[in-house]
């Protein structure tokens, strides 16, 4: 504002522009951000373990049908090794940015997926999260997450879309599928790929290594049906954790200004549990520290989220937090209800600050 007088300290800041400031120094008071070695390798240790046991349960179980609880297996192992991956991608596991980058690039190789691709797209969406034409989690994608992109569905899509809340979880069988699709389109796109060939030196030898022996030592049948039920688990657990922490939160108007504090506080949703939320959902249990404190190592989210809930509540900023059921039924009702646009298209999309309180 013209003739204001010009903010010199961080106490002349508004109460809610210097909150994200103050949230930090808490933080760094209790040394939160300091590194899980032990924790990381621990978890490193059980994962290989994880794939020594499904290895040797496929080789001693031959040409059975119980083939496809170890697929299960390994769908679940790799989407652990995802979770890594992401943390590494947000430099929580090593010292540095550059030996995080690289671990990401091989863990993200180890599931097929491309880290550069993944790279770019999530941290658009850490910058804007809910925010309509910035977070790129929240376009259209077969799923409509809003209104405007469910009205303009056509055809086949159409009809998924006005029913898109109970087809969201059996869609997500074919996420896995898409994941590596989509991994595979950027790494053969046109232009500059980093890393292009690094990481299809990791990403090809590890189909290899997986499809070869899988059609080698199993009948053909058998041998898709491990192939999808892996798929499957991988795709549904993926899309699972991720699913609950934004989808049915409010959602930002583009043309809409807020503080980080805020912005990242009120469109992120925590999941209820404690330590065996966190082992499940690779630590994003806690999706609003998370946001607040991206290289935030594991471990020390829980303590975090203490700090963040006294300031949300000194600042009357909603803390929003869930069981994981209840947050699977809100997804539901959000998704459904985004695709009444394509039922009806003289429903208004709502384009006020926020769609859902």
């Amino acid at each position: 504002m013209h003739g204001a007088r010009p903010y010199s300290t961080a106490a002349d800041f508004p109460p809610l522009i210097r909150a994200y400031t103050e949230v930090s120094q808490a933080v760094k008071e209790r040394n939160l951000l300091r590194r899980a070695y032990g924790f990381y390798l621990g978890l490193a240790g059980a994962l290989l373990l994880g794939f020594a046991g499904a290895i040797t349960g496929f080789v001693l179980l031959g040409h059975s049908w119980f083939q496809l609880l170890i697929a299960a297996a390994l769908g679940i192992l790799f989407t652990q090794v995802a979770f890594l991956a992401h943390e590494a991608g947000h430099k929580q596991i090593l010292t540095t940015g550059a030996s995080n980058s690289k671990l990401a690039t091989w863990l993200a190789g180890i599931i097929g997926m491309s880290y550069s691709w993944w790279d770019n797209k999530h941290s658009r969406h850490h910058g804007n999260p809910n925010k309509v034409g910035k977070d790129p989690d929240i376009e259209v994608d077969t799923i409509s997450f809003l209104a405007d992109d469910a009205a303009q569905s056509r055809g086949f899509i159409r009809w998924i879309t006005k029913r898109q809340g109970w087809f969201f979880f059996p869609l997500l069988t074919l996420e896995g599928l898409n994941l590596h699709y989509k991994s595979f389109r950027h790494l053969f796109s046109r232009g500059k790929v980093k890393d292009r060939w690094l990481e299809l030196s990791i990403i090809l030898p590890r189909f290899a290594l997986l499809l070869v022996p899988v059609f080698l030592f199993l009948p053909t049948g058998m041998a898709f049906a491990f192939l999808g039920v892996q798929l499957a688990v991988f795709g549904v657990y993926m899309g699972a954790t991720f699913a609950p922490n934004h989808k049915g939160m409010p959602v930002i108007d583009p043309h809409t200004k807020l503080d980080f504090f805020s912005k990242q506080v009120r469109t992120s949703r925590n999941i209820s549990g404690g330590w065996w939320a966190s082992m499940l959902m690779g630590g994003l249990n806690y999706q609003i520290e998370h946001h607040l404190f991206p290289s935030m190592a594991r471990p020390q989210l829980a303590q975090a989220r203490l700090i963040v809930i006294e300031h949300c509540k000194k600042l009357n900023v909603p803390y929003t937090e869930t069981t994981l059921w209840k947050s699977y039924g809100i997804v539901i009702r959000y998704l459904n209800e985004m695709g009444l646009a394509a039922r009806d298209p003289f429903v208004c999309p709502m384009t006020a600050l926020y769609r859902r309180s």
